[in-house]
């Protein structure tokens, strides 16, 4: 059995968000899209549902957050390099992102969040496959760094 992992966001303007997310490189799978959701396709097993606030809430009891102004979840996409992060950042400010906080860098790990236009929290990151490997701890020591952030 293969895993799927299927994100479910909440966004305003649905046309707008699939505009966004095509921008970040990534397509909208038309089967599974309609007036009330998008389907993004991440990769072969992860999907980003983006779904008006009304059909969203035909899945919970629970109140639906406002994202410009509370964090319900931060999703964190890994990239190849350094520069594939910030490339894929600038396409998402491009197409009506916002990035609220600087870049961080931690030696063995380099991250920027990029808000999508409803507020939604991701964030993408590269880390040195070596660190990947031993742990950031061990990589950094060996870079003669110690484990601290250089953010």
């Amino acid at each position: 059995m293969s895993l799927n992992i299927f994100v479910n966001f909440t966004t305003d303007d649905l046309d707008r968000s699939k505009a966004f997310y095509e921008a970040l490189g990534y397509s909208i799978n038309p089967m599974f899209t309609d007036d009330n959701a998008a389907c993004v396709v991440l990769s072969d097993t992860i999907y980003f549902m983006v779904q008006t606030r009304e059909f969203y809430a035909t899945f919970t009891d629970k109140q639906i957050i406002d994202p410009h102004t509370q964090a319900g979840a931060s999703v964190a996409l890994s990239q190849d390099s350094r520069e594939a992060v910030d490339a894929i950042v600038a396409r998402g400010l491009e197409a009506g992102g916002s990035e609220p906080r600087p870049a961080q860098d931690y030696g063995f790990m380099y991250s920027r969040d990029l808000e999508d236009p409803d507020g939604n929290l991701l964030s993408f990151l590269f880390m040195e496959p070596a660190a990947v490997e031993k742990g950031p701890e061990a990589f950094m020591t060996e870079q003669g760094a110690g484990a601290q952030a250089t953010a």
